[in-house]
């Protein structure tokens, strides 16, 4: 594993309010922002082709990925290749085309009418199944985080601790699901896999610290540290490890890659925050001030 030389924070120089402020802040905005948008559009989150219904074309073509998504009036979701065993250079390669609008008569008459286009295959995806996908994504995340809450108090078997650890959780999720929406990453069955993969990070590096702090030896601070030289030093090698897939995927033109990358970097630079503020925070006052009452 990549070393990374963790500096060592002086918490005393701040106080339990100053910590806490700026991860509830960052929260209470993403909040905003998903309430606004449940607000606008009847769900919190901008859902993709995987929730909503759309329709798909496959063709075989000598364009590129760019000249194939300025073919078509109907916005493209996505233009993903298929790999063939073939040398034939007169042959064209061959692309699924998705897309949001459910019109495939419009999609079908754009590929008839374009020389360099052949149409293999097409359809469309009904909003039932979109529905059912919908509710098993919600059900799959609760599920996720339940067990995850259930496991904390579990560990624990006190409540300051362990809903320090749920919080992180939420937190963790909440806030790139709202930076999902200004960016314009819809929410497919890709990017909620990244979701329950932040639940699985936040825990990790959650429990470590909450560990450090209140089953081993050493003062709270010097205990903090330890935690923090490899909980620091793990977030951030996964950090640089899905910025590099997030770049590679969208250089290669492979969106959902690219999505489920920077869903993941902006989930786990919440968790640095939420864990060594927000966390340390109460853990702090439960070691000081909340286990003495």
């Amino acid at each position: 594993m990549v070393e990374f030389e963790v500096p060592e924070v002086d918490y005393t120089q701040y106080s339990n309010r100053q910590l806490v402020a700026v991860p509830l802040v960052v929260l209470a905005v993403a909040l905003i922002v998903l309430a606004g948008w449940w607000a606008m559009t009847g769900s919190p989150v901008a859902l993709g082709v995987d929730f909503t219904g759309g329709s798909e074309v496959r063709i075989e073509t000598t364009l590129s990925q760019q000249e194939i998504r300025q073919s078509f009036d109907e916005p493209v979701v996505s233009v993903q290749g298929i790999e063939r065993a073939t040398d034939d250079d007169n042959v064209g390669n061959q692309y699924v085309v998705t897309f949001d609008s459910s019109d495939i008569g419009a999609i079908r008459d754009t590929v008839d009418s374009n020389e360099q286009m052949e149409r293999l295959q097409s359809g469309t995806t009904s909003p039932l199944f979109g529905a059912e996908n919908q509710r098993l994504a919600v059900l799959g995340v609760g599920v996720a985080f339940l067990g995850m809450s259930l496991l904390a108090f579990a560990f624990f078997r006190t409540f300051v601790p362990s809903i320090a650890i749920v919080v992180s959780a939420f937190s963790d999720i909440v806030i790139p699901v709202a930076i999902m929406n200004l960016v314009g990453i819809k929410l497919s069955l890709g990017t909620v896999a990244a979701l329950l993969m932040l639940i699985g990070y936040s825990v990790d590096s959650d429990i470590l610290l909450n560990n450090h702090v209140l089953r081993r030896s050493g003062g709270f601070y010097e205990s903090t540290y330890r935690a923090m030289r490899t909980g620091v030093t793990m977030t951030l090698t996964s950090i640089a490890a899905m910025a590099v897939m997030a770049v590679t995927a969208t250089l290669f033109g492979i969106e959902l890659m690219a999505s489920i990358g920077i869903v993941l970097v902006l989930g786990l630079t919440a968790d640095l925050m939420n864990t060594y503020m927000l966390n340390v925070t109460l853990l702090r006052w439960y070691k000081y001030e909340g286990v003495n009452r």
